[in-house]
């Protein structure tokens, strides 16, 4: 005499092990120090934002570069101490106060070195806008400073 399954009894158990691979993650992997890295991106935009350019340029390592990728397709290339100084004039030349806010952030990482994609919004006073990092982060000790930042708006 050979047993049957019920219909529905079938039907739950089809259901039960199909649940996992609806539901699984396409990348569940996650680095150990992928938090220490999102520490160092939301650590960024809060002094940016303060602004605390002090603080700001510590997120920094001393031989950075920074690249400004313009809407013409021009690209602006600056040294660490001449680009916080740009950053320092717009904060204090903005007749209203900037914030930047990350809205998505993507990492790609190793043990020495990580990228992160950082889709961001900036607003100053009622006018908002949207653009992009592209950070690169090097370890140096128990943090993570940036040793090159590409950005664009819009």
């Amino acid at each position: 005499m050979q047993a049957r399954l019920h219909p529905l009894a079938l039907l739950l158990l089809l259901l039960l092990l199909a649940l996992p691979a609806c539901t699984a993650k396409k990348n569940t992997l996650v680095h150990p120090s992928e938090p220490q890295v999102r520490q160092a991106v939301d650590h960024y935009f809060a002094t940016w934002s303060k602004p605390d350019m002090e603080a700001y340029g510590r997120c920094f390592h001393p031989l950075a570069r920074i690249f400004f990728i313009e809407k013409s397709g021009q690209v602006t290339s600056q040294n660490l101490t001449d680009f916080l100084h740009g950053q320092r004039m717009s904060h204090a030349q903005s007749a209203e106060p900037m914030k930047e806010f990350p809205v998505q952030t993507d990492i790609l990482m190793d043990d020495i070195g990580a990228q992160a994609k950082v889709t961001w919004l900036l607003t100053k006073g009622s006018t908002q806008q949207r653009g992009t990092d592209l950070f690169t982060f090097k370890r140096d000790g128990n943090d993570w400073k940036i040793v090159s930042l590409v950005f664009y708006g819009g």
